[in-house]
């Protein structure tokens, strides 16, 4: 909205919370981020000891703690209000629904009302998958509620491996719960090279009670002392009584809350959006970007795919390019990586070699205590292309193991 008012069309932003900066702003990377931090700095507390300086065990006031990261929450959606008002971009409170490809229904705590428009971006987003089978209970939660601290568990099922579950599990292990994990697949964060993972799975396994790989949450029932959930894969079956149980096994987009099709846009059972390299759905004058035209769901995404979309929109002949989308998983160590991986190199018979630089050779992660951890590039064996990057290590240490890396790579 922003982009095309800097354009100079006249815009209008729908938006159905009560403040603006989607998902990453309010309920994902930002909150989580500030939690992490104060893992942080709580796991940081212990380390020292083994250089001889030593800490009481911290004190946690939760409601301080919830307070101060509304309060980044709030200063930060503060400040995009004050871009969306200097742009004179109207924003309407509610929940909007296509009447046809030129007009939105929009239902707020006033009533009803209708807007038209002559072209549209649709920015729906997604919302937390769930496990149908499970209960209805409070201590079921998803990742929306478990940043939302109002208790700290003595123990919490976090089902789904990948980086939302992985980056919880960090919290919560430091905030003092007794952490398990259950992932379907056989490795944690499915889909990532698994050397970046296995360091972050090694320190995993020193703070997490358990951690089960490759088995299936087949049954959850509700009691008075906890929620029991059953699991099992080929070899044997599994059951835990816990305090809470987080379930981060996704995202669903959100394509068919907003009846698009009445629009003629087409939305799949799973609620994604279709759209060419130029963000373009079937329906010439609707665009769609972010988490509602599919994976990755990033909010980086998300922001460059609206850059194109307004760009299109204002006849600026520009496209999506998704060959250089970087992912970060912010755990303890942090993993990322952007561009080729070696997993779709090898699923696509794509040629490659590596330069690898274990951090057990850095002065600088020793001398931290942090040792653990890789930084890789992959290349083109006869043009030297660079291909792909990968990196897991602790967080002081990522942007200097990047640099060694590239001037490893550039002296080669």
């Amino acid at each position: 909205a922003i982009r095309l008012a800097q354009l100079g069309f006249k815009t209008a932003c729908v938006e159905s919370r009560g403040s603006l900066g989607g998902t990453c702003l309010n309920v994902g990377c930002i909150p989580s981020k500030a939690l992490l931090h104060v893992a942080k700095m709580i796991d940081d507390s212990k380390e020292a000891a083994v250089t001889g300086l030593y800490f009481n065990e911290p004190k946690l006031d939760l409601e301080t703690m919830k307070n101060w990261k509304n309060k980044l929450i709030s200063g930060l959606t503060s400040g995009l209000k004050g871009l969306a008002d200097k742009r004179n971009v109207t924003v309407v409170q509610g929940f909007a629904y296509f009447i046809s490809e030129n007009s939105l229904r929009i239902e707020s705590e006033d009533g009803e009302s209708l807007l038209t428009f002559e072209q549209c971006i649709i920015a729906a987003g997604s919302e937390p998958a769930t496990l149908a089978f499970l209960p209805n209970d409070p201590r079921i939660i998803d990742s929306t509620v478990a940043l939302n601290l109002t208790e700290i568990p003595n123990n919490i099922l976090i089902i789904g491996g990948g980086i939302i579950g992985l980056e919880m599990a960090t919290i919560y292990s430091a905030l003092g719960s007794e952490v398990s994990i259950v992932e379907l697949t056989d490795t944690l964060m499915p889909g990532t090279d698994q050397d970046l993972v296995k360091p972050l799975e090694k320190l995993l396994e020193s703070k997490c009670e358990e951690i089960f790989k490759g088995f299936e949450v087949t049954n959850g029932v509700a009691k008075k002392e906890g929620i029991e959930i059953t699991f099992k894969n080929s070899e044997s079956t599994h059951s835990g009584v816990y305090d809470m149980v987080l379930v981060t096994i996704g995202r669903v987009a959100n394509g068919n809350l907003i009846d698009a099709d009445k629009a003629g846009v087409e939305v799949s059972k799973n609620g994604i959006i279709t759209v060419d390299h130029q963000m373009r759905t079937n329906v010439y004058n609707i665009f769609a970007i972010g988490d509602v035209v599919g994976e990755p769901m990033l909010a980086h995404k998300a922001s460059h795919e609206a850059k194109v979309a307004a760009e299109v929109v204002a006849g600026i002949s520009t496209a999506l390019d998704t060959h250089c989308i970087p992912s970060v998983a912010y755990t303890d160590p942090e993993v990322a990586w952007v561009g080729l991986t070696e997993n779709k190199c090898l699923r696509e018979n794509i040629s490659y070699e590596k330069g690898v630089f274990p951090w057990a050779a850095s002065g600088r992660s020793i001398t931290i205590n942090r040792s653990e951890g890789l930084t890789k590039l992959l290349f083109e064996p006869v043009t030297k292309r660079l291909l792909g990057g990968g990196i897991v290590a602790h967080l002081y240490l990522r942007k200097k193991k990047l640099n060694i890396c590239m001037k490893s790579y550039l002296q080669y």
